[in-house]
């Protein structure tokens, strides 16, 4: 089987989940750094730091999904004009033999 074309859209749906994703643990990680930094600072009312770790939380995630939404479909766009020149990426999959769904699939085409 030879991935021949992708749908650019929905590359660009999953890669920005992911990042998003990628995103919220990399906010969760400032904010306890931001949170511990006003803890353990000088007394002066840490108010910028609080602000800045829960700021993270929301800002970061939001700013990385849609950065893997814009790679996404530049990526997907770019796969499919490249997969067009070099013919795709082939790949080999095999049945589970212990997996036995009772469908019964058509023949492919000779």
């Amino acid at each position: 089987m030879i991935i021949r074309r992708v749908d650019a859209l929905s590359v660009g749906k999953v890669m920005g989940c992911l990042y998003f994703v990628f995103g919220l643990i990399a906010g969760g990680f400032f904010s306890l750094l931001a949170l511990l930094g006003a803890a353990a600072g000088p007394r002066r009312g840490g108010l910028p730091e609080v602000l800045f770790g829960v700021g993270a939380v929301v800002i970061i995630p939001v700013f990385y999904g849609a950065i893997g939404l814009i790679v996404g479909l530049i990526s997907g766009a770019l796969y499919n004009v490249i997969a067009s020149v070099v013919g795709g990426i082939e790949i080999e999959l095999q049945r589970r033999p212990d997996l036995d769904d009772g469908y019964d699939r058509p023949a492919s085409p000779p």
